[in-house]
Order: C-alpha cells, then structure tokens, then sequence
C-alpha cells in the first residue's frame, strides 16, 4: 500500500527539497488548511450547528450574507492573525483590510480569501468553497495599507482553495504546478491525491448562466450559439452545459476533467467590468487554472497581467481549456 503523503510533509518538501517556498510561508499555509478543516466541520454540521440561513447583515458589495460566510470569515482571521506570519488580510466580506494587532508579531505576507464561495447553495447542500491568495508585502516601508495589496495576480506565491462537498478536498498551487489533498477525517489531516494536475487542452463541456444570455455582449454570444449547434454547426461536436452557481466547484470540475467557465460581462450593469472579484476568486483561480496547463483571460487580457485599482475591483472571467478560452478571447478581439 503506497504510503500517504500528508499537507505538512508536502509543504516541508517543497521548502527542504525543492526550495520553492520559505519556512513562513509553509507555515501560513498549514494555518490556513487548519482553519478550512474548521470551515468544513461547520459545513457538514448543516442545521444541527444551527448555522444554515441568512444573517441580518449585508456585506461590501450589498449582498444578504449568511450565517456561515460570517462565521468562515472570522475562522480564517482567528486562526491567522496570531502566527506571526501575516501583515495583514483581505476579505471579500469585509469593507478594508484587517492589519495583524500590536499585540502579535507581524509577518512579511499578505493574506486575501473569499471566505465561503458559492455560499447562495448552502442550504440547499451543494458544494461550496474558501478560495485564498497569498502575496509578499512590499518593502520599503513600514505598516501595511490598502495599496500594498494592490498587486497583479503573478506577484503571488501560493494560491488555492477548499472544496466542501461528498469529499473535503484541498487544491494548491506555491508556482510548481497544482496538487490535491483530501481530507482523511479519521486521521485528521489533509493527504495528498494528485501532483500536477493537467487540463485537456479541448473540451465539450461550458460552464455559464444561461439566464442572462439576453443580456450577454456579442462575442460571449456567438460562441456559446456555437456550442449549442452541436455537431451540424461549425464546432462539428456536440457540448455539454454545466452551471452550479459556485466557482469553486465550476473550477473544481474543470481541474478534474476539462472544460471552460464563463461569468462574462453583461448589459445590465455596463459600467462594471464583471462580476467577480479580481483579488478574492479571479487571480487564485486563474494561477491554478494556468499551472494546470489551462488559460485564464477577461475576454481581452490574460488576468493575471491586470493591475488592480480597488481592493473589491471585479472582472469579467474565463478560463479552463486553453484552447476554447483561447477561441472566446479571440471573438473579443473581432477574429
């Protein structure tokens, strides 16, 4: 029986072996994991924990937020603000930045996470998420303000998240391809399941919200059109939809077996860029998307390259398959 490789022992390879990752970062990593295996347990307690519903609070984008995005957001920061790891954290439910208290030792890294992706399924028992990113602060001068996260998604050093779902299942990347771990509960530990993760170039499977498909700008359009004529129009091959309303499991399907997710700009609201959040789900997404061998782009620019303004700044997203992502940028760009 191959023997099983644990998170920590993988994280230790990684710093001893490979030198891909220093001690502090290994370190706020395993915190991290810890407080996700915390997540998770509060997930699959459901309503016995008494934590499914909405809260009476809206969060910084004016979203209803449920009980449990609460409770995830102050797990992470809990359990992250007292290593001596971090400066500061980042969350998509909180209005500024969370600097690491006097009172704890500051460290050289910048945490930022959505604390609970998907979280509109939870009550209905589908699959939900904690997406994270991790940045180095930027030197040269003291504290930590808003600005020093303002960085393009390539200055990350690691990136991941947490499935919650039949399996609790991590997925990582430190720039040296993407790993999975699953979460052995009797032995209490994250195990790792798969090394370099690889997406097929081509796919038959899409990922986008079909209702608002009045409202999507042309190039989106036509290649959605496209996909829905099968084998009789100019794909020559029939496509399968998949939509789960949780990009952590839409992204999660695309690392296992291939396919292409779309959350585009729309016509409702023209003057924002897209929907989801460059800092919190677009740039740890598209990192792990593209060390998979996959491609990750807004429709006109790969988003990793994009300099955010904002702390909550959102965009238009598409990545999976290199090759079908490749076609929709291309639509974008009038070829």
């Amino acid at each position: 029986m191959a023997q099983k490789i644990s998170l920590t022992r993988y994280l230790v390879e990684q710093q001893r072996v490979d030198g891909l990752i220093p001690s502090q970062l290994r370190l706020l990593l395993e915190v991290v994991a810890r407080a996700c295996k915390h997540i998770s347990h509060a997930v699959n307690k459901g309503a016995l924990g008494g934590v499914l519903g909405s809260a009476t609070s809206e969060n910084v984008q004016g979203e209803v937020q449920k009980k449990l995005d609460i409770i995830a957001n102050e797990v992470l920061i809990e359990a992250n603000e007292w290593g001596g790891h971090l400066a500061a954290m980042a969350s998509e439910e909180m209005d500024s930045i969370y600097v690491v208290p006097n009172r704890y030792p500051q460290g050289e890294y910048l945490l930022l996470f959505d604390p609970l992706d998907g979280s509109s399924n939870i009550d209905v028992n589908v699959s939900i998420g904690t997406i994270f990113s991790v940045l180095k602060k930027p030197e040269g001068h003291p504290g930590v303000t808003t600005e020093d996260f303002l960085q393009a998604g390539t200055k990350q050093v690691a990136a991941g998240y947490c499935i919650y779902g039949p399996q609790t299942t991590l997925v990582l990347t430190v720039g040296d391809g993407v790993a999975m771990f699953t979460l052995d509960r009797e032995q209490g530990s994250f195990v790792l399941v798969e090394e370099n993760v690889k997406i097929p170039a081509d796919t038959k499977e899409f990922a986008i919200n079909m209702s608002n498909m009045r409202h999507w700008d042309t190039p989106v359009k036509r290649y959605i059109d496209e996909c829905l004529e099968g084998t009789e129009g100019p794909r020559g091959k029939d496509f399968n939809m998949r939509w789960i309303a949780s990009m952590v499991a839409d992204v999660h399907r695309i690392l296992t077996r291939g396919g292409v997710f779309l959350y585009p700009w729309d016509k409702r609201e023209p003057n924002k860029p897209g929907k989801l959040r460059l800092m919190y789900e677009a740039n740890p997404m598209s990192w792990l998307i593209e060390q998979a061998g996959g491609a990750a782009t807004d429709g006109r620019q790969r988003i990793l390259d994009i300099q955010p303004t904002q702390l909550h700044q959102r965009v238009s997203v598409i990545l999976g398959s290199k090759n079908e992502v490749e076609r929709v940028t291309s639509y974008h760009s009038g070829i």
